[in-house]
């Protein structure tokens, strides 16, 4: 029943293929200095030239900033042959209010959180090199300075966007007068993930996220890159994927849920393809779904709750709670139960299908994109068969049992 419900949400191979396609135009698009303007997909410039050889050594501060927590980081890396790397690292909250309040006060919380961070580790004497991996969409002109192209995510906060947050970061940190860091380059966490795969593993030259949001980049030959001087050698192009569908090319394999979920969102029209896929919005899909089943009298003997009626009330990680192989019925009860229903056995059921349909969607849809990306440095290479590793992170890709 379920499965005839969501017909619309399981895409055949043929469908994954023509996906598959049609990103690789929007990659083309994206790459050409004519056509970037209008394209959806951004192929952005990283100015990273090269994934780590493993000779790298010394002591550097990193922080991280794109989702729901940031976090400051310590770490060394010591090439004496052993290629080891120590760290340490201290996760601060971002209160709701802050993600949408005023730019000053987002950067000056990171700025008391680095000096709460380096006291700890009675550190604030020394002027470390720092990176910055700030996941949002950026134009970069060079390694340390990035210009904020627009929020996503949940974050909006004012006058960032058409900024430098390197130089918003610095004026905070100065203002305290506290510490002093040498902020040295700003990465976007997929940049940041392909290049910590890449110190072990040299075959690494595409970085994956399906986190809060979900984006990926790879290694893209210069000479195709037209928005940067130069046709040496490889740069590293964050392509802002969660953008794709932006300017209506998945309008036919978007659902009426993933409309919706659209029009409730704080950026409506913008990151369609994230809005499909990432964690931010998966637990809301399901939910959405649930309602207008359980009004058509098809669950819960269609009885509502103000639970299930409550934007965000069904999480994400319910999502992977229920997909569980041996306890997520058990889950499924627990956790509607929760939500004022009375759910039947049927009704568990129902919902694990649910959750199904809608986290393998998520990952085929990421897979469909990902094969367009490989097939990309594929014939880029010229060769028959690409050996590539692709590094991996998101709290989705780790949380989901799948």
């Amino acid at each position: 029943q379920v499965d005839k419900y969501l017909y619309h949400m399981r895409l055949s191979d043929e469908t994954l293929l023509e996906v598959s396609q049609r990103f690789e135009k929007e990659m083309e698009k994206g790459l050409g200095a004519d056509t970037n303007p209008t394209a959806s997909v951004k192929m952005l410039p990283t100015f990273v030239r090269s994934t780590p050889d493993g000779t790298e050594d010394g002591d550097f501060l990193a922080l991280d900033l794109g989702g729901t927590n940031f976090r400051v980081l310590r770490v060394r890396v010591s090439d004496n042959g052993l290629r080891k790397v120590e760290m340490e690292n201290q996760i601060y909250a971002i209160p709701e209010e802050l993600m949408r309040g005023s730019g000053v006060q987002l950067f000056d919380h990171i700025a008391e959180c680095l000096a709460n961070f380096l006291d700890k580790l009675q550190i604030k004497d020394k002027k470390l090199p720092l990176g910055f991996t700030f996941s949002f969409p950026c134009h970069q002109t060079k390694l340390d300075e990035s210009i904020l192209v627009t929020w996503t995510k949940g974050f909006k906060c004012g006058s960032v966007e058409g900024r430098d947050v390197v130089s918003l970061l610095r004026k905070s940190i100065k203002k305290r007068g506290d510490f002093d860091i040498d902020i040295v380059a700003v990465v976007n966490d997929t940049v940041g993930t392909m290049m910590t795969c890449g110190y072990d593993d040299h075959n690494c030259e595409v970085g994956l996220i399906v986190g809060t949001g979900t984006n990926a980049c790879y290694m893209e030959e210069m000479r195709h890159i037209d928005l940067v001087e130069g046709d040496e050698g490889r740069m590293c192009i964050n392509m802002e994927w969660g953008a794709f569908g932006d300017d209506g090319v998945l309008n036919d394999v978007r659902t009426e849920f993933d409309r919706e979920i659209d029009m409730g969102s704080l950026n409506p029209g913008k990151q369609l393809f994230e809005k499909m896929i990432s964690g931010m919005y998966m637990g809301e899909l399901v939910r959405l779904i649930l309602v207008k089943m359980t009004k058509e009298g098809l669950l819960f003997g269609g009885r509502l709750t103000p639970d299930l009626l409550t934007t965000g009330h069904f999480e994400t990680r319910f999502v992977s709670a229920i997909e569980k192989e041996k306890e997520g019925l058990q889950k499924a009860h627990e956790i509607l139960s929760k939500l004022g229903l009375e759910p039947s056995h049927e009704d568990c059921l129902a919902t694990l299908r649910i959750c199904q349909i809608v986290s393998t969607r998520s990952a085929s849809l990421c897979g469909a994109t990902l094969a367009a990306v490989l097939r990309r440095i594929k014939d880029n290479k010229g060769v028959e068969r690409l050996r590539s590793t692709v590094g991996v992170d998101g709290s989705v890709y780790k949380k989901h049992p799948q």
